[in-house]
């Protein structure tokens, strides 16, 4: 699995821009007015992992095959959008899809490019996107309370788990809160995650300055960071019309040199898809062979079965053992004989908790 991120933000703030440079295509039109996008686009990204190289260029393999991380551009929303205006409750259902929310908020000032609320105020535009989508949450909660406590009334102990669940959230949003702020005990985690609530995912801010800000952000940017560090959520600085350019550039010596000449020594794609990761708690394992190297995300905290689910349900069904190796090992000792000589490939069973790094190679009988 990757992760899927919604690209979310106020008309005209750079997030179709933003877009093509992630993908590396041009497949959102940007164009100075709002509703630019209509329907919401996806691109899959693979993701950049310099380890990914090395171990294949250890291992003689002939394909490299990143793990996928999937964007999708939606469409700009506006105040009032939760009631249908703009383009309205459309996208929002298309919020309900992704596993976080990257919200690209303006922090530059540019008299060619209009802000649909007449002037540039990243924290007020912030706010407008969270209200909409508890406006929206608070009308899908409403909607299902009344046949869930009929439910309830007779004894249906899933209906009044839910009922309890929707109540409480209910509370928060009326007293301003996203509903990720709401303390859901272990056994109720799988019940709220069904309730599909859009101020439940997670949320990271993009900051798109203008290209003298990049390396350093600015005085709205920097508000933006406060804020987030205020939410639990994560900041990244970035400007999409750099990241545009840069991903025009075929050749990766010349990325490298255009961002040197910025002061930037990575690009926002790698910024943003290494903030998704520590934000969904994600890490990264390895297979490799002479055939092919390849990257596999899975959540931290996933053990062994898990990990071989990530790349057959047959794997994990059957699971009989994983043959590990650490990243580090790998590359210190030059590949896996080394490893087995060294004793250091370690026979892992069912409990075994996977590490970022680890190269894995699955025993089942199915």
């Amino acid at each position: 699995m990757g992760f899927k991120c919604g690209i979310v933000g106020l008309p005209n703030v750079g997030k179709s821009t933003l877009f093509n440079a992630l993908t590396a295509t041009q497949a959102a039109e940007a164009a100075n007015f709002p509703f630019c996008t209509i329907e919401p686009n996806v691109g899959r990204v693979g993701l950049p992992d310099p380890r990914l190289d090395k171990i294949a260029a250890l291992a003689g393999s002939k394909s490299i095959i990143p793990t996928q991380l999937e964007f999708v551009d939606i469409a700009g929303l506006v105040r009032g959008a939760s009631k249908g205006e703009g383009l309205g409750n459309q996208f929002l259902a298309n919020i309900r899809e992704v596993d976080a929310i990257i919200k690209v908020v303006r922090c530059f000032v540019d008299e060619n490019v209009t802000h649909v609320e007449g002037d540039v105020d990243p924290l007020r535009d912030a706010e407008t996107i969270e209200t909409e989508l508890m406006l929206a949450d608070m009308e899908s909660l409403e909607k299902r309370q009344t046949p869930l406590a009929k439910k309830a009334r007779v004894g249906d102990k899933v209906a009044k788990q839910q009922l309890d669940l929707i109540e409480r959230t209910l509370k928060v949003l009326e007293d301003g809160k996203p509903a990720r702020t709401l303390e859901v005990a272990k056994d109720d985690e799988k019940a709220f995650q069904m309730l599909q609530l859009l101020t439940s995912k997670p949320i990271l801010y993009v900051c798109n300055v203008d290209e003298d800000s990049a390396a350093t952000g600015n005085a709205l940017s920097d508000g933006v960071a406060k804020m987030a560090a205020e939410q639990n959520a994560v900041a990244v600085v970035i400007s999409a019309k750099i990241e545009e350019e840069v991903s025009a550039l075929d050749d990766e010596s010349d990325k490298q040199e255009f961002l040197e000449t910025l002061g930037l020594e990575e690009t926002g794609l790698t910024r943003v898809i290494r903030a998704g990761y520590e934000l969904l708690h994600l890490i990264t394992f390895f297979t490799v062979g002479p055939k092919e190297a390849r990257a596999w995300t899975i959540h931290q905290g996933d053990k062994a079965p898990q990990a071989a689910g990530a790349i057959h349900t047959d794997f994990e069904r059957g699971f009989i053992k994983a043959e590990t190796i650490a990243y580090d090992d790998f590359v210190d000792l030059g590949g896996e004989q080394a490893c087995k000589d060294a004793g250091k490939m370690r026979q892992e069973g069912k409990e075994y908790v996977v590490h970022d790094g680890d190269l894995m190679l699955f025993r089942f009988n199915v």
